[in-house]
């Protein structure tokens, strides 16, 4: 915006990289933490306090009088916001029912989408309307409005997670806590089994269940962090670092951060209709995600990685080839148009695939033992990732303006070869039959690979027999 230009100066690539990037290191170093401070608060404290240091930082934002003022606000915004989203992540999963988890997990995102766009108009009419600072200090201070609205309203509001209250041994309270989500008996995913084969002990050890729950909970914290590196976790918990890093180093948020940044690039000089074009895309990414949510869990989290990484890299790759080539001139020629249908396309594949599952995806494949640390570790690797993207976005346009698509879409592809052999479909699974799937995987391949070699042995083996029968049938006719 001009009038922050006018606040701060003009700002470098590299400065301007860092700065709205700065939010994001200290949201992956408390993420990595988060899991194990939700295992021992609880997932809404946690989401709370996460809200409350969020509208901390985003109200010193607001009030910003130089950059290193505005720089510190970001950075504790980003402690915040490095609490509270993956252990939102990790409760909304934990308190859906199977059939139920990919709609609910994906309101989430619904909300992300509708909030870029009323970000994006919201910049777009404090830009047209006011010559102060007030054009850029508003929307950090509804920001901060909105945080503390959301830690206040979740504390107050929000039952705590039965599988949480459980594991601490509050048996009741997790059962009130399952009434107070409406959740029927029938719909609570099995938890009454696997609690059975979890407790049939001699008759006199009953009593000191939850006695020992407490106490495996407690040396289970000790031990989360070396538990998400175990020989019988890891695979789960690379394959969700793995996507959730991915998932950024498609473009995503190269893409967002910078959307005014790329239509100038195009060709749409003018702040204001950049604003606006990015305000559309994002308005449209919106109206996209409604359906995408609410078939979540009838297309199923595999088959939306794959093709939805297909379209990116197609997208990102015609983008870099366009440039490449020099047929996008800022002033004429129809191939800048078609680079900004090109990032809708891009933006609206995301919100419609990889938004939509990944996430998901990589909090409900993890063992109950360390879903929280896993999911907090997955969270923190797109953050990194996440950095890695808004802070080289600008310096890369500044030196390139192909590059920068052709690495995305090359990550994408990447992703999709991964994906193709290393993702077991989830959708409508229980977490603890997604569990059993994985604990038992190998096992299961080997043994329906031993049924096979076994089928056509004993095809061969009829075969043969048929053959050598055949000269003595006719010999008896």
């Amino acid at each position: 915006m001009p009038t922050f230009l006018d606040s701060f100066g003009p700002l470098s690539s590299t400065i301007h990289g860092i700065l709205v990037s700065s939010i994001l290191i200290p949201a992956s170093l408390t993420s990595f933490f988060a899991g194990n401070v939700a295992d021992y608060m609880g997932r809404i404290i946690t989401c709370s306090a996460g809200g409350l240091i969020f509208a901390a930082g985003t109200a010193l934002e607001a009030g910003a009088q130089n950059l290193a003022m505005l720089f510190v606000g970001r950075c504790i915004t980003g402690v915040g916001e490095g609490l509270f989203l993956s252990t939102l992540v990790v409760y909304v999963c934990e308190i859906a029912p199977a059939r139920q988890r990919g709609v609910l997990a994906s309101v989430q995102q619904l909300l992300v989408t509708m909030g870029i766009a009323v970000g994006y108009f919201i910049c777009y009419g404090t830009v047209r309307s006011s010559t102060s600072s007030f054009s850029w200090r508003f929307p950090f201070a509804l920001q901060s409005f909105l945080a503390f609205s959301y830690a206040v309203l979740a504390f107050f509001f929000l039952p705590e997670s039965p599988r949480w209250l459980k594991s601490k041994g509050r048996i009741e309270a997790s059962h009130e806590a399952w009434d107070k989500l409406g959740i029927a008996d029938a719909e609570r995913e099995k938890n009454e089994q696997q609690d059975q084969t979890l407790t049939v002990q001699e008759p006199e050890s009953l009593a000191l269940t939850p006695i020992r729950s407490r106490q495996s909970v407690h040396n289970a914290s000790q031990i989360s962090w070396l538990a998400v590196f175990a020989k019988d976790t890891r695979k789960r918990t690379f394959l969700g670092c793995f996507l959730m890093g991915m998932q950024q180093l498609s473009g995503i948020d190269g893409v967002l951060y910078y959307a005014p940044l790329l239509f100038q690039q195009a060709g749409l000089t003018s702040s204001t209709s950049s604003f606006l074009a990015s305000g559309v895309s994002a308005l449209l990414m919106f109206l996209i995600t409604i359906p995408s949510f609410m078939l979540a869990d009838k297309w199923g989290r595999r088959t939306s990685t794959l093709i939805g990484g297909l379209l990116l890299s197609s997208t990102m790759f015609i983008i870099g080839a366009l440039y490449a080539s020099n047929s996008v001139h800022g002033d004429h020629g129809p191939a800048r148009w078609l680079v900004i249908i090109l990032i809708y396309i891009f933006a609206l594949t995301y919100c419609t695939t990889w938004a939509v599952g990944i996430k998901i995806y990589a909090s409900e494949i993890q063992p109950p033992k360390t879903r929280a640390p896993a999911t907090s570790l997955a969270q923190s690797s797109n953050w990194v990732v996440n950095f890695v993207v808004a802070f080289t976005t600008p310096v890369f346009l500044q030196h390139s303006t192909s590059g920068v698509y052709f690495m995305f879409g090359a990550a994408s592809l990447l992703t999709v070869v991964v994906c193709a052999t290393e993702m077991p479909e989830t959708k409508g699974k229980t977490l603890e039959d997604i569990d059993r799937a994985f604990e038992h995987g190998d096992d299961g391949q080997q043994t329906s690979v031993r049924l096979r070699m076994v089928k056509l042995l004993r095809k061969w083996q009829l075969n043969s027999l048929d053959q050598r029968r055949a000269p003595v049938e006719e010999h008896e006719m």
